[in-house]
């Protein structure tokens, strides 16, 4: 591709940040000023930070949906010369992880072809299993240790569980639903059954645990669950696709899954699998709770 790069044409030119997390932490912090435009940006940059140090900034910008100038307006405002030097940021040290990402999404591009051979559906099926398989290589290896064991704390310490997931979301609200029933926990599901959802949480205490899952395009229906749950004295539990994502903001602890979408269909194999692990670590930590406890004498 014309505007597409290797990982060896990289310099050593020095940026603004010793490295990409501190530049995305700079992002993170100063994200609510931004224009929509620049918001939309570093959306993107949070979320495809692997391949932004592939493509140029011409492939960039149609990821985004903007001009290249408002690429170049974005890297000025966070310190640097331009797209150039903040894509070094990102290059630096990808070599190992961004080959099986890149080879992947390669894949996709290329599967429909105007004029080429069709392809069986066993064929297809094999492109969603390896994106599947790809997602869950992403998330194994950004998986944060410290924030799964205090997203799992939290759910231990809470008086009640809550659980708040809807549209495409709406299959982790389910399975967790089911998994978490098998807890001693107090557990409620807002479904939105009958649209009740705002009735049922008057029940809701200060301390008890909202875990929210949505996903961009955020569902308006969840985010309100989660303000008002917040506003409420309860603590939240996000699980999104970015630290940029608006239940991030309100959440005391976030996990990130980024399903990997084949044919413009995203998956939600590696957000189940985030869902079931918490399920497990937390059922996991009440068993060795009651294990623990002193056996009453006779």
């Amino acid at each position: 591709m014309k505007n597409r790069k290797t990982l060896s044409d990289t310099t050593s030119t020095a940026t603004p940040y010793p490295h990409a997390d501190a530049f995305l932490a700079a992002v993170h912090a100063g994200f609510e000023p931004l224009s929509r435009q620049l918001k939309t940006i570093a959306r993107y940059v949070e979320k495809h930070r692997d391949q932004l140090a592939l493509d140029g900034v011409q492939a960039t910008a149609a990821q985004c949906g903007v001009q290249p100038s408002a690429l170049v307006r974005f890297a000025k405002h966070f310190g640097f010369s331009g797209y150039t030097e903040m894509q070094a940021l990102f290059r630096a040290g990808a070599v190992r992880q961004l080959a099986p990402n890149r080879n992947y999404q390669e894949r996709i591009r290329e599967l429909i072809v105007p004029g080429g051979s069709a392809r069986s559906a066993a064929q297809l099926a094999h492109e969603v299993i390896d994106g599947n398989i790809g997602s869950l290589q992403a998330l194994q290896r950004n998986l944060p240790d410290a924030q799964f064991d205090a997203a799992v704390e939290l759910m231990l310490q809470a008086p009640a569980l809550w659980l708040a997931a809807s549209r495409r979301a709406f299959p982790v609200g389910a399975y967790l639903a089911y998994a978490l029933q098998h807890t001693a926990k107090p557990l409620h599901w807002l479904h939105g059954l009958g649209f009740m959802h705002q009735g049922e949480l008057r029940a809701l205490a200060p301390g008890d645990v909202l875990v929210a899952v949505s996903f961009e395009p955020y569902a308006q229906e969840t985010l309100e669950l989660a303000q008002e749950a917040v506003a409420r004295g309860a603590r939240l539990l996000a699980i999104t696709d970015s630290q940029l994502s608006p239940l991030a903001s309100l959440a005391c602890t976030t996990l990130i899954a980024q399903d990997g979408a084949t044919f413009g269909f995203r998956s939600l194999t590696s957000t189940l699998s985030l869902a079931q692990s918490l399920f497990l670590g937390l059922a996991y930590r009440m068993e060795l709770a009651y294990d623990h406890q002193p056996t009453a004498k006779t």
